[in-house]
């Protein structure tokens, strides 16, 4: 071993070389760089668009929301926050969903509150405009309503990107919300003008509508088709009523001596206790007058 070598710290102690420290010269480390996938760059640059336009737009509806809520309330410091509250809301929520979909992770939540807060953003913004000008509604409510669904594309982008996933878009929900609203005020104008040229007809049937959706607790309908009249079938509302039905079409009806086997037997289908269907048999049987 050489010890003049510079790397090396000689100490004399008590006539005895030692070798004290030795410093290496070592050659930087290489990082571990994976390869960029294709169209990486221009998921960065979309970003970076992004955040221009929301940026932009931000500005925009903050412009008009603030005009508005100024005029409302006449406090400046209230209005600023109050205006500001939902754009930067629906920022922080593009980064979380952002950051979330870059480490291939789930955003659901954070997406659905981006398009909550447009919405409301969006109805801030139509209560500012001239509701008589479609011109100026759109104005006010198309820019956050543009920006969540710019959002909403780039973090689906970069999901399928990352993880090749299909999240499905938080704009369904609102699509099939409107879709439903849709189909119930086309069934309420329907009703409203067959109520017009029909009223007590469509009244009468509404009417049994609401009692066959909410039937009363504790009430047993049995539907029971006679041979001899299959199209008009008797509904039978209660537990009596059924086992009494049971109770006629058994072998040893009319026989009192036997009430005590027979309602044993037959209880159990009404959902009754033995004992009441025994006093309902002697009641059917005082009815008819006589028992064998």
């Amino acid at each position: 071993m050489n010890l003049n070598n510079p790397l090396i710290e000689e100490v004399n102690h008590h006539g005895e070389r030692r070798v004290t420290d030795v410093r290496w010269r070592l050659a930087p480390e290489k990082k571990n760089t994976k390869p960029r996938q294709p169209g990486w760059s221009l998921l960065k640059w979309s970003t970076r668009g992004l955040v221009i336009l929301g940026a932009g737009v931000g500005f925009v509806s903050f412009a008009g929301q603030f005009a508005y809520i100024m005029r409302a309330r006449h406090q400046h410091a209230a209005s600023l926050i109050e205006a500001l509250m939902f754009d930067v809301g629906m920022v922080i929520f593009t980064m979380l969903a952002l950051a979330l979909s870059m480490q291939g992770m789930g955003s659901k939540t954070e997406r659905a509150l981006i398009v909550a807060c447009a919405l409301a953003s969006a109805g801030m913004g139509y209560a500012a405009a001239d509701i008589a000008s479609p011109r100026s509604v759109v104005a006010y409510v198309a820019p956050p309503l543009f920006l969540a669904v710019v959002v909403d594309r780039v973090v689906a982008v970069i999901r399928r990107h990352v993880l090749a996933d299909t999240e499905t878009s938080a704009w369904s929900a609102v699509g099939i919300v409107t879709l439903s609203a849709l189909r119930l005020l086309g069934i309420v104008t329907l009703y409203s003008l067959r109520t017009v040229l029909a009223p007590r007809e469509t009244a009468k049937g509404l009417r049994q509508m609401v009692l066959d959706a909410a039937p009363v607790p504790g009430v047993v309908e049995l539907e029971v088709i006679h041979e001899d009249d299959e199209d008009n079938p008797v509904v039978l509302p209660t537990k009596k009523d059924r086992f009494l039905v049971l109770y006629r079409a058994h072998k040893q009806y009319g026989n009192r001596a036997a009430a005590g086997q027979v309602a044993g037997e037959l209880a159990p289908f009404a959902d009754l206790q033995p004992g009441t269907g025994r006093t309902y048999i002697y009641e059917e049987l005082r009815r008819n007058g006589g028992a064998s």
